[in-house]
């Protein structure tokens, strides 16, 4: 306990009703209660993610529940946990069930990053340098798939890189963002919308002075047989991540187009999949919330039909991951202190969310799993 000051004035009596007013002890004790409560107050809301062990008070009040009959992935004792900080911008996290570590991709440092989960190690050069990677996957027998600046390509079990996309229709790839397997037929969706040929910092100028890609925006489909490349949907301005939905029947695709075309809108994409074609492309969800829109990025879905996005470019209570129904409707919330790029389920159970956050990669356990192997 602090000493208590003395008093600068004679102490008042009970008959004492000059004017000076309150006297010091009283009023160092209104002070006192002042500043405790604006602490406690700005406590309550600044998470510090910054120190080993930071304790987090049960529920975690940053998983937030919009619609309690729907989303039901919210755990009562577990909280957001930060696993690792250091990145420039953390995209394109893939979870490698056998090795039990995951994998994603620091795009401005050239470098990809693996977590592994039985000692929480990071190995922040797994591989350096990266060709500026961006999105990852892992295929049904365990070969990791990078999206690199320039191309597609696919790492065997011996480690050497084989080039599975560097063109489509005769030209240059834009410059691959996401990628996904499909597990009956092992074809390989990308989306193509050449942000490391737009700048320096993620990539470099395709053309100097001039913005535009080398190509029309697209997703493209590799058949698993002939290695075609063939491009199934363009209606998207900057199609960004894609995920398959639980049943395999759809296919959701970002759109980040308003970066670059006044016309775009900020919305997820929804696709029907019939055998290797898109039809009927329609809006999922629009992404504003409370009359501000940001971008989603990078999606998953899980075995429910809910599509996970990791979303941003808007602050505070708005960037993180949203949740959204199979009938489009925003349902829950994750917030970050950062942009989230990128999501995917890991762990031994598939129910483990990793985020991908502008500088960190985040964690959290969700009573749901991912619908897909990565």
């Amino acid at each position: 306990m602090l000493p208590r000051p003395a008093p600068s004035t004679p102490p008042r009596t009970a008959n004492d009703d000059s004017p000076r007013g309150p006297d010091r002890r009283t009023m160092l004790r209104g002070i006192g209660a002042l500043a405790t409560a604006s602490i406690v107050a700005s406590a309550a809301h600044a998470r510090d993610y910054g120190r080993l062990g930071e304790p987090q008070r049960y529920p975690d009040p940053d998983i937030v529940v919009i619609d309690a009959k729907r989303f039901k992935a919210k755990v009562g004792n577990a909280a957001i946990q930060r696993l690792y900080t250091g990145c420039l911008w953390a995209e394109g996290p893939a979870w490698h069930a056998q090795g039990r570590y995951l994998v994603w991709s620091d795009i401005p440092n050239n470098r990809q990053l693996r977590y592994l989960d039985d000692d929480r190690h990071v190995s922040d050069r797994f591989r350096l340098p990266s060709n500026e990677s961006n999105g990852n996957t892992f295929d049904t027998e365990g070969r990791q798939l990078t999206c690199e600046r320039t191309r597609l390509v696919r790492f065997e079990h011996d480690g050497s890189p084989t080039v599975l996309a560097e063109q489509a229709n005769g030209k240059q790839l834009n410059g691959p963002n996401d990628v996904i397997v499909h597990p009956n037929d092992r074809s390989i969706w990308f989306t193509d919308p050449g942000y490391g040929a737009l700048g320096r910092y993620e990539g470099q100028m395709a053309t100097t002075g001039s913005p535009q890609p080398y190509q029309k925006e697209a997703v493209y489909r590799i058949d698993a047989q002939s290695g075609e490349v063939a491009k199934v949907a363009d209606e998207p301005f900057k199609p960004n991540g894609l995920a398959f939905s639980h049943d395999y029947r759809k296919v959701y695709v970002c759109d980040t187009g308003t970066s670059h075309y006044p016309n775009a809108r900020n919305i997820i994409w929804q696709y029907d999949l019939d055998d290797a074609k898109l039809s009927n492309p329609r809006v999922f969800a629009d992404t504003t919330l409370d009359g501000k829109s940001g971008f989603a990025d990078g999606i998953r879905v899980d075995v429910d039909g809910n599509v996970w996005a990791g979303m941003g470019w808007v602050g505070d209570g708005y960037d993180g991951v949203h949740v959204f129904a199979p009938d489009g409707s925003r349902i829950g919330q994750i917030r970050l202190p950062e942009i989230c790029a990128n999501v995917c389920f890991g762990g031994p159970k598939r129910n483990r969310l990793f985020m991908a956050a502008s500088q960190s990669l985040y964690a959290v356990h969700v009573e749901t799993q991912g619908a897909h192997f990565c």
